[in-house]
């Protein structure tokens, strides 16, 4: 495993002039596929390792060494350069800082450290961004955190989530830039004018997902700094969950469970009814009526 080959490649996606679309894996084979297709790169994201290596929704419930240890098992089955999501990192900066040694210790290229508020905090009715002046501090620890200066950061943020919307964001992502991380993924994006204000506020390259067919041109992605953008459809765990049922139904004719469509099929396997009733329970606030005994 040639580790400094394999992040020198993802530093001249970064550096370079084009936008490619990365590989979207989950496991040793989904890599040697991506790999055997000729992509450039493959991203793992937090929610597909959350599913294969616990079965249950992306609620942060998935531990650092269970994601580093699923990361391991795909760097040692191919020499194709990863990106990983890796959402907050696992706590707060100290946390973010040994999550990237770990990472670099079992060959991941870049990852992604966000600055939502993971897990949810008590009586939210849905994920929050942290300060900025936090987020920042994460994303210095894990540069820090780094011996290997051709491992990459990417500093991440949701505008959907932004309180400010696009200034807020703006805000953000020059924050991010005078940390010294190496990119920026921008989650929310959903029209050229936004991409053109982020893109436009700082010199960093971009990493972000194609949020519709208004940024199927890579040319145009390209020109405005985008280096990877991951593509829109089904992705290769999605389908391969959807083909392990078919097969299994057609083995068990009239016996097991039968989903109307894909989305009820995901939420019968991953207890997402469980879950929500459980952050109801437990995340809400007490109604103001009740007393305490």
């Amino acid at each position: 495993m040639d580790t400094r080959k394999r992040r020198d490649a993802m530093r001249r996606i970064l550096g370079g002039e084009g936008c490619i679309r990365p590989g979207i894996v989950f496991d040793p084979l989904s890599v040697r596929i991506a790999e055997s297709l000729g992509y450039e790169a493959g991203m793992i994201p937090g929610s597909d390792v959350a599913l294969s290596v616990l079965g249950d929704p992306d609620i942060a419930l998935v531990t650092m060494s269970e994601f580093v240890d699923q990361v391991h098992r795909m760097t040692r089955a191919s020499s194709l350069p990863l990106i990983a999501d890796g959402d907050h990192g696992y706590g707060n900066a100290i946390n973010v800082r040994r999550f990237v040694r770990e990472l670099e210790t079992v060959g991941l290229c870049a990852v992604t450290i966000e600055d939502t508020e993971l897990p949810a905090a008590f009586g939210t009715t849905q994920n929050r961004l942290i300060p900025i002046d936090e987020a920042q501090g994460k994303l210095r620890a894990a540069l820090s955190g780094r011996d290997d200066p051709s491992f990459i950061v990417v500093g991440r943020t949701n505008l959907g989530l932004a309180q400010g919307g696009l200034n807020e964001a703006i805000a953000r992502v020059r924050a991010f830039e005078e940390t010294g991380v190496d990119a920026i993924f921008v989650q929310g994006v959903k029209t050229r004018a936004e991409l053109e204000n982020l893109t436009g506020a700082v010199t960093l390259p971009f990493v972000m997902p194609k949020p519709g067919p208004d940024f199927d041109d890579d040319t145009y992605l390209a020109s405005r700094g985008v280096r990877i953008a991951f593509p829109s459809g089904t992705k290769p765990m999605t389908a391969a969950i959807g083909a392990a049922h078919q097969a299994l139904v057609a083995q068990r004719p009239g016996g097991g469970y039968l989903a109307a469509n894909h989305s009820e099929l995901m939420r019968h396997l991953t207890n997402a009814a469980e879950y929500e009733q459980a952050r109801r329970q437990y995340l809400s606030a007490p109604s103001k009526d009740r007393t305490l005994s």
